[in-house]
């Protein structure tokens, strides 16, 4: 599979929906597969909120191939010997794209917490400003889980001719209080960390030392990301044999597991851009607000299609049996599909899980 990684500097601002604006910004994208001659074999690739443009593949010494490698590559659901597939990482992000840290060109010095708040739309923009430099006016397909699905969603009602297909899996039309609740815990715990310095900590102490309030944010998203059956199969009641029961501070597996993969987190992901990002999410609103959702549904022209997993903890299948039910009320049943999943690993199935729906994507892109 050939595999390209890139970048590409805007020198114009992209318009906000704040109405705030961005005079200059970056994406960094990660590209798979060949180009054809007129164009018409792409496929776009949306991430979640800690996901980067480095969806698939492996470089040279890389330790672990990009996130959704188990779907995308060569002979795979997204076959990339057929389509030309492109992620960006988003503006906001932690991975190269245009971000907190980045330098404001108005102050020369880094945006900070002086940073534009992003919606989805705002970072959907930004990336058809890279599809027109690119010269791709269409896609076959855009696909995306988490975050991702919430900007597949926007792309259908805000871009409805862009792609035939749009492939939302484990997202919702808006996000509930429940996602509000659980960001909030992290939101509260970076804020409140001393070492976050109110926005102004050194870059190389987070890489050395981390940052206790984003490692506990990231804890509470390890939760919801995982689900209770999953936590009783894997881990159980076992205890850490190195612990003693009536230690304080003793652990059982599944605190262990937590501290593992929350502890490392800071070291290469910006608690800024995760304050940020959680914001992006809070405020997602398919509707735009509007009275009904039905208003922006209308618009949609492609063929939307939903992928939901039965014990996702997150984004609850209820949440995507709305978008198909509402597309049905307004007539569009022809252009509306809905697949729920019997997964076994949460939210995370979308990404660990793809035995259970690469065939249904299959049969998708064959139309």
């Amino acid at each position: 599979m050939k595999i390209e990684t890139k970048i590409h500097k805007f020198n114009e601002p992209l318009y906000l929906e704040s109405g705030r604006l961005l005079e200059e910004f970056e994406i960094v994208y990660e590209t798979y597969g060949e180009l054809n001659e007129d164009k018409s074999n792409v496929i776009v690739i949306c991430h979640a909120l800690s996901g980067s443009h480095h969806a698939a593949g492996r470089y040279e010494n890389e330790a672990k191939a990009g996130w959704w490698d188990k779907f995308i590559g060569d002979g795979k659901a997204i076959d990339t010997k057929k389509y030309f597939v492109i992620c960006s990482n988003n503006i906001g992000s932690s991975y190269g794209s245009t971000s907190p840290l980045s330098i404001n060109p108005s102050t020369k010095t880094e945006y900070r917490l002086k940073f534009p708040v992003l919606t989805i739309s705002d970072i959907v923009n930004a990336q058809m400003k890279l599809y027109k430099v690119l010269g791709i006016e269409n896609a076959i397909a855009v696909v995306g889980g988490s975050m991702g699905g919430m900007q597949t969603l926007c792309y259908s009602i805000e871009h409805p001719k862009f792609a035939k297909h749009y492939i939302a899996l484990a997202c919702t039309a808006y996000t509930r209080p429940w996602v509000i609740a659980l960001n909030k815990v992290a939101i509260e715990a970076i804020r409140h960390d001393p070492n976050f310095k109110n926005g102004y900590y050194l870059k190389d102490d987070l890489k050395a030392s981390g940052l206790v309030g984003l490692a506990v944010g990231r804890m509470t998203g390890l939760i919801a990301y995982l689900s209770p059956q999953l936590f009783d199969k894997k881990f159980g009641r076992d205890y850490v044999d190195t612990d003693g029961l009536y230690e304080l501070f003793g652990r059982f597996e599944i605190e262990k597991y937590l501290e593992y993969n929350s502890y490392s987190f800071p070291k290469f992901f910006d608690p800024l851009s995760y304050l940020y990002i959680c914001k992006t999410l809070n405020i997602f609103d398919a509707g735009r607000n509007k009275d009904k959702l039905e208003d922006s549904f209308l618009k949609i022209e492609g063929n939307l299609h939903l992928i939901a997993f039965a014990d996702d903890m997150l984004f609850f299948p209820n949440e995507m049996e709305e978008i198909r039910d509402i597309m049905i009320k307004i007539g569009k049943s022809e252009q509306i599909s809905y697949k729920l999943v019997d997964s076994s690993s949460g939210h995370d199935s979308f990404l660990v899980e793809v035995e259970k729906f690469e065939e249904h994507v299959r049969d998708i892109l064959k139309d």
